[in-house]
């Protein structure tokens, strides 16, 4: 039981509870060294306060003070909670309710986390506890229906809705919003439930009360067209579509209330000719019928939406039509059409008054046409980089200040393959408008791409405030600028900065953890507000967090990152040169090559400390006062000194296999993990993983042949049970009584006209024959660019794959030397 004090000390502890003075607490602690209470608050002050350590060891001595205190226990978990430990706060949490079974402050505590670590049928119990010690109050209600909502108990969750509604003595005014919404959220639920019919009845008798108008109007549509009530629901989609025209999946969803064919091509354009005449300014009825229509309709449909947005220069009419170009008919005729805008076939029009502008100036018609040729010549289903650039420098001279028009220009460059001049030209484009944000990213994101890290920053310091410690980094960092970090650290990997590139990496990596941290408070606060259907979509959103595609592409860059730093420890001091000749260095020159690279190293870290230095004497506060932390490891080499590369690679490829498991680039990458590590029924497992996606994946073939060759050659064999388990698993892939040169001839021989299959091929003959097969694989590889199918990508791949057999400096220059002729203005390809 807690220790007990004098009325004066007991004064001075409220004073701790409501004021968390320090001072408060000291002052008891004088007379009563071992009260627990007053020592578990000092704890929590000192956690408030950043000293966690402190504040943990405090913690520790008021609970064997007092182990029956319930706010020793209660300050225990908030500790853990602090330290992001859920599941030993949930426990401190539940040991401080046995002893104090009616604090709602625990209980409160105890839900909160329980819905954060998705313990359904825990925050049930807790909810109804809740609601059972204060049902007067409706956020109890409210959230024990949410509770049942996410546990999937559907029926439960409406019942405690009606229940709550049952108790009001009088309904709630029109003016209720979280009432408005609990009506909204309770018809959700009926409708998930399937019982369309109630939902229907339930949001007629209540829809008039709700204060979101356009969500109780879609709602009745789509209950109405999923019943087959398609009269009323055509009614109730033609309301919606007069509010907004521009909606297309009201258009859907329209067409099968009046339930036309999909192949009736003649009534469907009546319907969208209908909403474009009703509409004048409108564009989805004008464009969604290009999606359906055929020949010689889809010609006159197609010619009349491009002059007509053409005419007005509208810059995105080539967004919107480029999907229509997997139908390779169709990509013809548009290009058939703009060519002939182009010819001059409509000049008369072009330049006749009324192509005149309210303001006298002239059309814009022409511009337009030579821009939207520029980006068809340049998108990859109709791409001819030549013609693409000789239209879009037709446009900048006849306006040289167009931002649109260089970027095109500077895009064009990209697939060229010349990253620096499409870096320079993204530059240009951003100093037509220096503020405009969305431009200045662009440019930025291209010098990344040319590895022009401290131009990219640069660029971006002049949209942050530069107040604090790291500068315009520092605020890109709290901004959670996650596209920039993320490209940043891919140009370090490039470069073999492995320092810098896992800085990026784990950034990104925390910023995910802070969103999923963020939600902590919102499972109050959404209750407090009422805006239930928002945070139940925050809730899935939540769920399916780390398969999204950010936290993708960084996660498999960082895996990158860790293998190369596993496979050569010494690039731990930087990036190292190669051999002179390109060969393999002997022990001199590797010895060479790393005292340069740690005296690089050494020079960066003395730059760095001279920048913090400087930084120190600005103030290190940002404008709210706030007093921002310094980071001691900028460089990150604290991140590339650990002793086990692959176990950190694993933190990041754990949430992709486990919530982008159809991703074959994290399977792949993940046997690269594994085999490492000598965990071969993990490693399998990828494999299988990754042949279920896609079974003629070129990587998987090599991995297969690598795995099979590996267990060939075990110094050890593997214990019976594992041998078992990977013989009959790995039958199916690669038979044992299958010769792998056969199986890896008959896979050339199927994919002959795939350039990357080749590629694999090779790399398995390279395998089982070493360098006495180099030879016939490199004049293999040389072959390979002659290809209609190869890629600029390819390409490039291929190069890669000569560094890795330890081709000459003579065969990589004539490799270079041969693909340089096929793309003449690929920067890679030019001699240095």
């Amino acid at each position: 039981m807690p220790q007990p004090l004098s009325s004066k000390d007991g004064s001075l502890f409220r004073q701790v509870t409501a004021q968390t003075g320090l001072k408060a607490a000291d002052q008891i602690l004088r007379k009563n060294p071992n009260h627990g209470d007053t020592q578990a608050m000092k704890a929590l002050i000192l956690s408030n306060q950043g000293q966690q350590e402190e504040a943990f060891t405090l913690a520790k001595v008021a609970l064997k003070n007092d182990m029956k205190s319930h706010v020793c226990w209660h300050v225990y978990g908030l500790l853990y909670r602090a330290d992001k430990n859920y599941d030993e706060a949930i426990k401190a949490y539940k040991f401080a309710l046995k002893l104090e079974p009616e604090s709602q402050s625990i209980q409160r505590d105890l839900a909160l986390l329980q819905a954060q670590m998705r313990d359904y049928q825990g925050y049930i119990q807790s909810r109804t506890t809740m609601l059972q010690q204060r049902p007067g109050f409706r956020q109890n209600w409210t959230a024990l229906a949410v509770a049942n909502h996410i546990a999937g108990n559907l029926t439960e969750a409406e019942n405690v809705l009606t229940t709550y509604e049952e108790t009001l003595k009088t309904p709630p005014p029109r003016t209720d919003m979280e009432h408005s919404e609990a009506i909204l959220y309770k018809n959700s639920i009926i409708a998930e439930s399937g019982d369309l019919e109630k939902a229907l009845e339930h949001l007629d008798a209540v829809g008039k009360n709700c204060f979101d108008v356009q969500a109780v109007m879609e709602m009745r549509a789509d209950y109405l067209l999923r019943l087959g009530r398609k009269a009323e629901a055509e009614a109730a989609y033609t309301i919606l579509l007069e509010r907004n025209a521009e909606n297309s999946n009201y258009y859907d969803a329209l067409i099968k209330a009046k339930d036309v064919d999909e192949n009736d091509h003649k009534a469907l354009k009546a319907i969208y000719d209908e909403w474009a005449e009703k509409n004048p300014r409108g564009d989805s009825p004008r464009r969604i019928p290009l999606e359906f229509l055929e020949g010689e309709e889809f010609r006159e449909a197609a010619d009349a939406y491009l002059q007509r947005m053409l005419r007005k220069g509208v810059p995105s009419t080539f967004a919107n039509i480029k999907n229509l170009y997997t139908n390779l008919s169709k990509l013809d005729m548009v290009q058939d059409l703009v060519e002939g805008y182009a010819a001059g076939k409509l000049e008369s029009q072009a330049n006749g008054s009324a192509e005149k502008q309210a303001n006298g100036d002239t059309s814009p018609f022409e511009g337009s046409v030579l821009y939207f040729l520029a980006q068809h010549y340049n998108y990859h289903l109709s791409r001819n980089l030549g013609k693409a650039m000789e239209y879009v420098d037709k446009a900048i001279a006849l306006s040289p200040d167009s931002v649109d028009y260089y970027m095109t220009k500077a895009r064009i460059w990209k697939h060229y393959g010349n990253l620096a001049k499409a870096a320079e030209t993204m530059e240009k484009a951003r100093s037509l408008d220096d503020k405009d944000r969305y431009i200045n990213s662009k440019a930025a994101k291209y010098q990344l791409r040319n590895d022009e890290n401290e131009k990219a920053l640069d660029n971006m310091s002049k949209f942050t405030r530069n107040e604090t410690f790291g500068g315009a980094l520092g605020d890109l960092h709290e901004m959670q600028c996650v596209w920039y970090l993320t490209e940043d650290g891919e140009s370090y990997l490039r470069q073999k900065k492995l320092g810098l590139a896992l800085k990026r990496f784990h950034a990104v990596y925390n910023i995910f953890d802070t969103w999923q941290e963020d939600q902590f408070d919102f499972h109050s606060f959404s209750l407090r507000k009422g805006m239930i259907r928002a945070y139940m979509d925050m809730i899935r959103w939540e769920d399916h967090l780390r398969d999204n595609p950010f936290y993708t592409r960084a996660a498999l860059s960082a895996i990158k990152a860790y293998i190369l730093l596993y496979d050569n420890p010494d690039l731990v001091h930087g990036p190292i040169e190669n051999g002179s000749d390109g060969k393999e260095m002997d022990e001199a020159e590797r010895k060479k090559a790393l005292k340069k690279a740690k005296r690089e190293q050494q020079r960066l870290e003395k730059a760095e400390a001279e920048k913090r230095e400087a930084k120190k004497a600005a103030s290190t506060k940002a404008s709210d006062g706030e007093t921002k932390k310094e980071d001691t490891d900028p460089l990150g080499n604290a991140l590339l000194k650990t002793p086990e590369p692959l176990k950190q690679a694993t933190k990041f490829l754990t949430p992709l296999l486990e919530f982008s498991p159809k991703n074959i680039d994290a399977q792949t990458l993940g046997f690269e993990v594994y085999i490492r590590r000598n965990k071969y029924l993990l490693a399998l497992k990828c494999l299988l993983a990754a042949h279920a996606i896609d079974p003629s994946n070129p990587l998987l073939h090599a991995q297969i042949a690598r795995f099979r060759k590996t267990l060939d050659t075990l110094s050890e064999p593997l214990p019976s049970d594992v041998s078992e388990v990977i013989a009959s698993e790995f039958d199916s892939l690669l038979p044992k009584s299958r010769d792998i040169a056969s199986w890896n001839d008959a896979f050339l021989d199927s994919h002959k006209d795939s350039p990357a299959h080749i590629q694999s091929a090779l790399s398995v003959r390279q395998l089982l024959s070493g360098p006495d097969s180099r030879p016939q694989n490199e004049k293999d590889l040389l072959g390979s660019i002659d290809h209609d199918t190869t890629s600029l990508e390819d390409a490039l791949a291929g190069l890669s794959l000569l560094d890795d057999w330890g081709s000459s400096q003579d065969t990589k220059s004539a490799y270079k030397a041969h693909a340089g002729k096929k793309w003449t203005e690929a920067s890679v390809f030019v001699s240095q």
